[in-house]
């Protein structure tokens, strides 16, 4: 099948695009930097520059095109904000692919997006739900609600570096997934047809709190964390803040977040339609302790080698200094 991803430069794009490729699918992705996207471009997909914001760069894009996996979103370093990206930009794609005659659609959301109706991510993510549903494409809805690759930046490299990992005040358990088995999700519900017309929660094998896991990350290192807890309303005035700068609106937009996670609520869901309808073995998903124990096994054997060769340097200097 040949398919448009969007988004391919991110952290789950580029694992959808990689899991289509070794699948066959010829892949073409929309990208705003070449240069950036060159990496994808020697794994073998097609490069096709465009912007989401800039509608007549779409149809483009779309000729010969069978189906779409849009994993795209804002960042906080964009310079345009999550409603220009994830609303404008999403429903001109939309209606792109309508024009395009475009077979299949898969889109990603947010779990719960429904629920949280005051943060802006959210209430997009649910708006962009329904006008897909609404817009007669043969769409399929997968909804994430935390990536595994995360939580590498966020607890296992302060930790490991002996710096403080910041977390907030009120902890709401997440079940996180490795990206890769998201991938998996994706490209499989262009081949299923009892995906389609559907909407399924694609998390991980149990939710963890954040204390949860700077337990693990303490476990698995050897190594006491330093934790700071960042109080709710410190954040909520950080983002009223920030909402006043036009620099500091996507920020501010992002920091919202921070009300989903202290609601309290799980951010978890009930695997078995979604492992039943993509015909998917529940003993292939990757566990965080899985994935952590593999990132820090890999980085202590590096560590290791490092702190090795560091010897083999002194020794060697000292012998020289010996003969001089």
């Amino acid at each position: 099948m040949k398919l448009l991803v969007v988004g391919a430069t991110g952290t789950l794009g580029r694992q959808i695009a990689r899991r289509a490729l070794d699948e066959g699918h010829q892949v073409r992705c929309l990208v705003r930097n070449l240069r950036k996207a060159a990496f994808l471009k020697e794994w073998g997909a097609e490069l096709v520059k465009g912007d989401l914001c800039q509608p007549d760069t779409l149809p483009p894009a779309l000729k010969d095109i069978e189906a779409i996996i849009d994993a795209a979103t804002a960042r906080a370093t964009d310079t345009l904000n999550i409603r220009e990206i994830d609303w404008d930009g999403k429903v001109s794609l939309i209606q792109a692919a309508v024009a395009a005659d475009i077979q299949r659609y898969i889109f990603f959301s947010i779990l719960n997006a429904e629920q949280f109706p005051n943060v802006p991510l959210m209430d997009i993510k649910h708006c962009t739900e329904k006008f897909l549903a609404e817009s007669g494409l043969n769409y399929t809805i997968l909804r994430p609600c935390g990536f595994m690759q995360g939580l590498i930046g966020q607890y296992a490299i302060p930790i490991l570096d002996n710096r403080v990992v910041w977390v907030t005040g009120e902890s709401t358990p997440i079940a996180y997934m490795d990206t890769i088995d998201i991938a998996k999700f994706a490209v499989r519900a262009l081949e299923l047809p009892q995906t389609e017309q559907k909407t399924f929660p694609v998390v991980g094998t149990r939710a963890w709190s954040a204390d949860e896991i700077v337990n693990l990350c303490e476990r698995l290192s050897g190594q006491n964390a330093k934790i700071s807890r960042v109080p709710m309303g410190v954040l909520r005035t950080i983002r009223r803040i920030a909402g006043w700068l036009q620099w500091g609106r996507n920020v501010a937009d992002r920091l919202a977040f921070a009300e989903v996670l202290a609601s309290g609520k799980p951010l978890d869901a009930s695997m078995e339609e979604t492992y039943k309808s993509f015909e998917f073995d529940p003993k292939e998903v990757t566990t965080v302790e899985a994935y952590l124990q593999e990132y820090f096994t890999r980085i202590m054997k590096k560590l290791k080698e490092i702190g090795y060769e560091r010897e083999k340097q002194k020794q060697k200097k000292k012998q020289q200094s010996f003969f001089k």
